[in-house]
């Protein structure tokens, strides 16, 4: 099968990239409304971009209403977000937070979720995530015609949990991925984890 995008609207076109880059890391981001109401929502347009400085990028759209997100609206304001990586058991509560809510209503208080301070960041982060990301904004572009906003935000501090790192043969950081049980979005209402992580030799 040889599908021509020319030939499809921007919907269906999406719903082609959507089934087939796969899997998608899910970024869990967490944005500050004002005095601590805190926005939580999933972008699975999510990805590392740089280590020199310390970029990622995830891109958001727009609500149905055609208004702007209240994650883009916040990061805007306030130039800070917290982005964590869910395991597969959190994939309800992930679900849950991408309900399109009025501004200024919290998935955090809605749905409960936990909260535990962030050492060295301003803003608090989820307690049940064993991966967080403190960061700042660095860059926003708006592309296409709808238009999509591309998010850059540069990491300022990383939280990993105790029971999900330890240090390999060299004394770097390794994280076990088994223990940490990503969340990946596949298509549709599809998700996934991982099975178990295999290591190969890289060529010199």
């Amino acid at each position: 099968m040889n599908l021509n995008f020319s030939d499809f609207s921007p919907t269906q076109i999406y719903h082609l990239m959507t089934q087939t880059i796969i899997p998608r890391p899910i970024a869990w981001v967490m944005t500050d409304s004002g005095e601590a109401n805190y926005n939580l929502a999933p972008f699975s347009y999510f990805t590392a971009v740089s280590s020199n400085p310390p970029l990622m990028m995830f891109s958001v759209g727009k609500k149905p209403s055609g208004e702007v997100k209240d994650t883009v609206k916040n990061i805007i304001e306030t130039r800070q977000c917290v982005i964590h990586i869910a395991s597969k058991d959190d994939a309800n509560l992930v679900t849950q937070t991408a309900a399109t809510l009025a501004h200024g209503e919290s998935e955090v208080a809605i749905n409960n979720i936990a909260l535990s301070d962030f050492e060295g960041f301003a803003m608090p982060r989820v307690a049940g995530c064993n991966i967080a990301y403190g960061c700042e904004l660095y860059e926003i572009k708006e592309i296409g015609d709808v238009p999509q906003t591309l998010v850059f935000v540069e990491i300022k501090t990383l939280y990993i949990g105790d029971d999900v790192v330890s240090l390999d043969a060299k004394n770097r950081v390794k994280v076990n991925a088994d223990k940490v049980n990503p969340l990946a979005r596949l298509g549709g209402g599809e998700y996934s984890g991982i099975t178990s992580a295999f290591g190969i030799e890289r060529p010199e």
